[in-house]
């Protein structure tokens, strides 16, 4: 059974950083997407960096140059580092994993989701 197990968020006071990581069983994640999505209360899921299962990585405009996004495919692992917080990135952050070895930010193209990290970020 593929499951997917998020760690490391937090509460953290504005620009402050934070990592989070996600582990992964039983494939290889170099032959799908994986993502970050997040969810703050009243608001939909939305994307925030992505990398295809070639390495190309891709981030939603309001993180771009303070969140990165990383794998090891050995260890099945997936990070993001996100620094420069602001209390607007205070959400639920999800790992998951896409149908296919190229992303795309629609939610409903990904197909295994972990559980969540809370992330909450004070002015």
């Amino acid at each position: 059974q593929v499951q997917l197990v998020e760690s490391g968020g937090g509460s953290v006071q504005a620009g402050g950083s934070l990592r989070l990581s996600c582990a992964g069983s039983a494939y290889s994640y170099n032959s799908y997407c994986m993502a970050w999505f997040r969810q703050a209360p009243g608001k939909g899921r939305e994307g925030v960096a992505l990398v295809d299962a070639f390495g190309g990585t891709r981030y939603a405009a309001s993180v771009e140059g303070r969140f990165t996004i990383s794998k090891d495919n050995v260890k099945n692992t997936l990070d993001l580092q996100m620094n420069s917080l602001k209390p607007e990135d205070t959400a639920m952050y999800y790992c998951t994993r896409g149908a296919s070895r190229s992303c795309a930010w629609a939610a409903d193209m990904y197909t295994i989701w972990g559980q969540g990290t809370q992330v909450t970020v004070s002015s």
